[in-house]
């Protein structure tokens, strides 16, 4: 059976919604190709909602046992996994996708569909080492711990990047004792270091293990846990293992050498600011192409590669200022450039910071930890970045980021000394970091 439609989308993910939503409006006859039985791909069943659907579930059971008035101190202790995890479920089916030449592609094994473009959103999965055996019942990767049906006692994370870190917290929020080994010297040192010191400092206070500089020589799983033997020669013992080192892109079943493209180890595609593959009529976006490998990024990527198809220009989009969000305990948030890049490029700045504690809202909520941070042009006073972490973080960060997106005087540190925020609210941050910083210059 053959079908002839204007843009095949293969996946349903942000990534891929977007382009489709974009190419729809515009008129175009679009067929979306999902791999599973409902749409939405990993970032809606098993991936970005279901891990942020769980930790919420996990931070209302820590907050009702430290609540009080609830009088449930043993709350955390009673909270079974298995219901806080329910809503992390999805079902799977085994269809794939794939070229046959460069305009046509097979879905399943009964249908053709031929369209004069594609884009690509298959997005990415957990990187799994042929020396690590993922069919232990002990050994979990990111997609796989949610199915994690008992707590264990102890964890070790093996990975410290976004999804390392996110993981530790949330288990750590469940009394489960972590180990969390990191290849590398910092946490997160794409961050402000002083963001990446904050969440550092507030790990190893709630009791996380943090091991630095570590890289693993095998993975030794037993009956009743897991052994990370380390090139240092520490054995870490534990009883389950969460593998949280790198992503690949799905890109191996697409059967990329009928179009003519190639992608890299990793199984991601090269692409250009419009989303455009080295085949000008095959696009891809979201996780496929890398970093930053974020769902509202791959949102965004869809919008241009579609309305580069419609010949639309991208001049609504920034793609150069997206606000990374990092659901630790507490949040982390920022956009813009870090006073390291500051400092490299010989760009004079000044900071301004507010410390939560010093904010009636915090204190009001309970939630005093964090700081928000403005780096801002010692002389245009125009602002080069904003780093929260705290409470609500990545809600916070937006405010920042309108300012930012503002043209000539009105993206300034005197548009947040000179408004009036409600109060209280964490907005009201806003003001006393710029204030702080204001303060600094004279």
């Amino acid at each position: 059976m053959s079908k002839q439609v204007d843009v095949i989308v293969v996946g349903s993910g942000p990534g891929g919604e977007g382009a489709a939503m974009q190419l729809a409006k515009g008129g175009r006859k679009v067929l979306v190709v999902e791999r599973y039985r409902l749409i939405g791909g990993g970032c809606t069943h098993w991936g970005t909602i279901p891990s942020k659907a769980l930790r919420a579930a996990i931070l209302q059971v820590v907050e009702a046992s430290a609540n009080p008035l609830l009088k449930s101190p043993d709350a955390v202790s009673r909270a079974s996994l298995s219901d806080l995890r329910r809503s992390a479920q999805s079902i799977i089916s085994s269809q794939v996708s794939l070229f046959l030449d460069p305009h046509t592609v097979q879905i399943g094994d009964e249908l053709r569909v031929a369209a004069s473009a594609v884009v690509l959103a298959t997005g990415s999965r957990p990187y799994r080492p042929a020396d690590v055996d993922f069919s232990h019942p002990r050994i979990f990767d990111s997609d796989t711990i949610l199915n994690l049906s008992e707590r264990p006692h102890t964890l070790t994370i093996y990975g410290a990047g976004v999804v390392g870190c996110e993981y530790a917290s949330m288990f750590r929020n469940l009394d489960i004792k972590i180990n969390l080994i990191n290849s590398r010297s910092s946490l997160l040192d794409f961050l402000d270091d002083e963001i990446t010191d904050a969440l550092s400092y507030h790990m190893r206070e709630r009791g996380v293990v943090i091991r630095h500089n570590e890289s693993y020589s095998r993975i030794e799983g037993t009956s009743d846990g897991v052994v990370l033997h380390l090139h240092s020669g520490k054995a870490i013992r534990s009883e389950a293992l969460l593998w949280a080192a790198g992503r690949t892109g799905n890109s191996d079943q697409l059967n990329l050498s009928a179009v003519g493209l190639q992608a890299d180890s990793r199984g991601y595609l090269s692409v250009n600011q419009h989303g455009q593959t080295a085949v000008p009529h095959v696009y891809a976006v979201g996780d496929l192409v890398g970093q930053p490998s974020l769902a509202s990024a791959a949102y965004t990527q869809g919008r241009v590669a579609g309305r580069h198809l419609l010949g639309l220009g991208d001049a609504e989009n920034h793609l150069e200022e997206i606000p990374a969000g990092i659901y630790t305990s507490p949040e982390i948030s920022c956009i813009g450039q870090t006073e390291k890049q500051l400092t490299e490029a010989k760009i004079p700045y000044e900071v301004g910071i507010a410390h939560f504690k010093s904010i009636a809202r915090a204190q009001i909520s309970g939630q005093t930890v964090g700081i928000l941070k403005i780096l801002f042009h010692r002389e245009s006073l125009r602002i080069l970045g904003v780093h929260c972490f705290g409470a609500n973080a990545s809600e916070i960060i937006h405010i920042g980021q309108a300012i930012m997106a503002q043209e000539g005087t009105a993206n300034t540190l005197k548009y947040f000394m000179n408004s009036t925020f409600n109060y209280p609210t964490m907005a009201e941050a806003y003001r006393v970091a710029a204030l702080n910083g204001y303060n600094r210059l004279f």
